[in-house]
């Protein structure tokens, strides 16, 4: 073959376009794997958003609570107004399906006092022992409201973790002092930590918890309530006792059975599905994109080494005339595009890693990065696609004979 300038025009010529085409290729396959990446990291952060607002509640749990009537009943108008009763608690306590019965009552936008300190605009709340098991006290110090607290109306409070941040010094046990609201002062047994953003007729690290028969007393609740909560035992479901929890309650206040506005629910066990389901359904559209993106950039690198095989017939016939095996040529061509899309795909995962790093710190959310195992898994991935895009090319090239080469030049 005659060398002149014309030809090594030509053969730079060709190396320049060859490089344009691998970096183009590899930045589709770069794009592709990052963009997954930091898809799959987005949405395991979305989801531990909504599992925090969630947080702190069972997920099987419910609540009810009393709306005025939309339809007169029984001599009674339209609109009246009624109340819920410890007698209600009784009664859903004998459901079948019902672990955990609770009662609460709050008193909102309450001054706590706490020797020279105050903190504005607090909750008090009446609750039952068993309120323990429908929200996650998460009790640091000391212990939660007993039924010793309800029997003999005690005055002592459990107090949340916002409260404790402005009345103690961090590590300090609170347990044993005294603070004072509306002039009556109710002894700290316990610190509850919980931080949850559920708010279940008021917000714990902004509360005080005291025993219910006490509010009752200091406010003159009687035996009226303004929430009941409650959670299911294990296989059972609050959509299949909701119709009888109503039934019961509108019995018991002469309440119209058509009339849906005056007994209110709250299903938390549908809304944490919900939230499962909807992450769920965002996981698989996030992986059929970013597949998608990565098959698209794996069919761009088995077509630059389709171009590359072309253009590189004469050295593979010449390989192969020189006695080069057809698993020599194989191999070097399946090596070519595993180099190339794996350097690119693991850049783009650094990259990838790299912003949703950024984005935590700058955002203070937490839980936005991806698991080892699932980046193991697209590196997996990676390398399969990497010998799936090879494949064809490396045949390709196997099939060339050293006399066809040579009449191809």
């Amino acid at each position: 073959m005659r060398i002149d300038r014309d030809n090594i025009e030509e053969i730079l010529i060709t190396i320049s376009r060859n490089k344009t085409r691998s970096a183009l290729t590899a930045f589709g396959v770069f794009w592709g794997i990052f963009m997954l990446v930091f898809m799959l990291g987005g949405g395991h952060g979305m989801k531990n958003m909504l599992m925090n607002e969630l947080s702190g509640v069972a997920n099987n749990s419910g609540f009810v609570f009393s709306n005025r009537t939309s339809v007169p009943y029984k001599g009674f108008r339209k609109g009246r107004r009624w109340e819920l009763e410890m007698k209600d608690l009784e009664a859903l306590e004998k459901i079948n399906g019902l672990e955990v019965v609770a009662a609460n009552n709050s008193r909102w936008g309450k001054t706590i006092i706490y020797e020279e300190k105050k903190f504005d605009d607090g909750n008090l709340r009446g609750l039952t022992p068993s309120f323990e098991k429908i929200e996650d006290q998460n009790i640091k110090y000391g212990r939660f409201i007993n039924d010793v607290d309800i029997r003999e109306e005690r005055k002592v409070c459990v107090i949340g973790k916002e409260i404790y941040q402005r009345f103690f010094e961090e590590g300090e046990d609170p347990c044993g002092h005294f603070v004072q609201v509306d002039g009556v002062y109710y002894m700290i047994v316990g610190l509850s930590t919980t931080d949850g953003n559920f708010n279940i007729n008021g917000y714990p690290p902004e509360s005080i918890v005291i025993p219910l028969t006490t509010m009752q007393r200091l406010y003159n609740y009687g035996n009226r309530l303004e929430l009941i909560a409650f959670t299911m035992k294990p296989g059972a479901h609050v959509k299949d006792v909701e119709p009888q929890i109503k039934q019961i309650i509108k019995e018991r206040h002469l309440i119209a059975p058509d009339d849906n506005q005056a007994v209110q629910t709250i299903n938390a066990e549908s809304l944490f599905k919900m939230v499962d389901d909807l992450m769920s359904g965002i996981e698989v559209l996030i992986w059929m994109v970013g597949l998608g993106t990565l098959l698209a950039g794996a069919i761009g690198v088995s077509n630059i080494m389709m171009v590359t095989v072309k253009e590189r017939t004469t050295e593979i016939g010449i390989r192969r005339a020189i006695g080069a095996k057809p698993f020599d040529i194989l191999q070097q061509i399946l090596s070519e595009s595993m180099v190339l899309t794996c350097v690119a795909g693991m850049g783009g995962i650094c990259f990838g890693v790299f912003l949703l790093e950024l984005l935590e710190q700058a955002t203070g959310e937490t839980g936005l990065q991806v698991s080892f195992w699932l980046a193991i898994g697209t590196c997996l991935i990676l390398l399969l696609l990497s010998i799936l895009a090879g494949l064809a090319p490396a045949y390709r090239a196997m099939a060339i004979k050293p006399i066809d080469a040579i009449r191809d030049e």
